[in-house]
């Protein structure tokens, strides 16, 4: 992480990322597909939509970002999926019905989309300069994002999602025992 005794802003960022895959991989790891689908209520979420729905915007912003082909589409991981929604759906806004929607056959389903994001992801970070961050990358917002806020976007945003499903995998873990 340090050349020449400095930290590099990349590098927190690769940190980052790293641990939402850490995180991906033990929320999901044992599960299977009914696990994976349930939803404590109709309104809320399964572990199955978050982790999809993080992996998707992980994909879909850091693509737009750096000027790259999502993940999802060049690797056919929506064919896979096939969950018969909008090709470039990330989630924003499912209704129950849409999240009911995203059921998977397994939790490696997930982690391997997820894993081929995160490397397209890290392949994106680790060639960053600092001069890169302040790239402005969506001028729709005032002030305009610049690429190491959408970056800290993301990283957040996944973040939260991974613990909403690691808190639900507890829950359903919890009514079992």
């Amino acid at each position: 992480m340090r050349d020449g005794g400095a930290m590099h802003a990349k590098d927190i960022l690769i940190d980052g990322y790293n641990r939402i895959q850490e995180e991906v991989h033990a929320t999901v790891e044992g599960l299977g597909p009914d696990e994976l689908s349930a939803r404590p209520s109709p309104d809320t979420n399964s572990i199955a939509w978050l982790v999809w729905h993080l992996t998707r915007v992980q994909d879909d912003h850091v693509a737009d970002a750096f000027d790259l082909d999502q993940v999802w589409l060049s690797q056919d991981w929506e064919k896979r999926f096939g969950l018969g929604l909008p090709r470039h759906d990330t989630g924003y806004g499912h209704s129950p019905a849409k999240v009911a929607k995203v059921r998977v056959d397994s939790g490696e389903m997930l982690t391997g989309y997820y894993d081929a994001v995160h490397a397209q992801t890290l392949d994106a970070l680790r060639g960053l300069t600092a001069k890169d961050l302040e790239r402005v990358v969506d001028e729709r917002w005032d002030p305009p994002v610049t690429l190491g806020v959408r970056l800290v976007s993301v990283l957040s945003d996944d973040l939260q999602h991974i613990g909403q499903a690691a808190y639900l995998r507890g829950l359903l873990q919890s009514a079992v025992s």
